[in-house]
């Protein structure tokens, strides 16, 4: 990979980073316990209970997927960032731009999902 490509795809990432982050914060707001005494109905108690729980899944997805874009950013300078983890081939620069976080082309990824 080109050093102004690592230079583009850093950029990308920290500004994936920022986003993520702020959507961690909502999340966790969002996921916050629904207090017993709250004066609402049964039914949409009910409701705000299973919208706690989807904000709970999507609060752990983002975590992780910041987590792996924080990693990325780290090694994004070793020599073999951008390497597919399994054929060792140079994953191409667009699905980095889409994924930064993988470590596998998308051949080796569809295989990975066929397992």
């Amino acid at each position: 990979m080109e050093k102004e490509q690592k230079q583009k795809l850093g950029n990308h990432i920290r500004e994936k980073i920022e986003s993520l982050k702020k959507d961690v914060v909502s999340y966790k707001e969002l996921t916050r316990p629904i207090p017993p005494d709250n004066a609402i109905g049964r039914l949409t108690r009910m409701e705000a209970i299973s919208s706690k729980s989807i904000n709970e899944a999507a609060l752990h997805s983002a975590q992780h997927t910041l987590s792996s874009l924080e990693h990325a950013l780290r090694v994004i300078n070793d020599p073999d960032f951008g390497l597919c983890r399994e054929c060792e081939e140079e994953i191409p620069f667009g699905r980095l731009m889409i994924m930064p976080e993988t470590g596998l082309c998308v051949e080796c990824a569809e295989k990975w999902e066929d397992r």
